[in-house]
């Protein structure tokens, strides 16, 4: 493996796994203070492991592709972006499908933190996309 990718892949893990920590604990701190007796039909620990995942799985494919010289990675994020998009859709289905009474909760509970990965995912992956 390149050096320049194992380097930036280990930055790269070491930022994503403290912000998801961070992250989570501000949420979960402001859920239970804010809505302590609140049942959520996806657990918030599944939200936060389902973003740090699909963030590490784009940043690696797009890392690796850099790394062996294909410096034309367009492509392949917005086929990663399409297919997060389906994966997303298919996490939220046991929402959809359910008959919790309020789902704009368990919603906001997990689209706060996906705008805010996919900004952090934009700004990394942002080094290989600028020509």
């Amino acid at each position: 493996m390149d050096e320049s990718f194992k380097k930036r892949q280990v930055l790269f893990i070491i930022q994503l796994l403290a912000g998801t920590i961070i992250l989570y604990l501000l949420h979960n701190y402001l859920l239970n203070a804010l809505l302590p007796e609140k049942e959520y039909v996806i657990p918030l620990w599944n939200v936060y492991m389902f973003h740090g995942i699909s963030v590490l799985i784009v940043y690696s494919i797009i890392n690796f592709r850099f790394s062996n010289g294909k410096t034309q990675v367009f492509n392949a994020f917005i086929l990663l972006m399409v297919l997060k998009m389906v994966l997303v859709v298919v996490f939220l289905l046991p929402l959809i499908l359910s008959n919790a009474p309020d789902k704009i909760g368990d919603a906001t509970n997990f689209f706060i933190p996906y705008f805010i990965f996919l900004a952090f995912e934009v700004y990394s992956i942002n080094q290989f996309l600028a020509p």
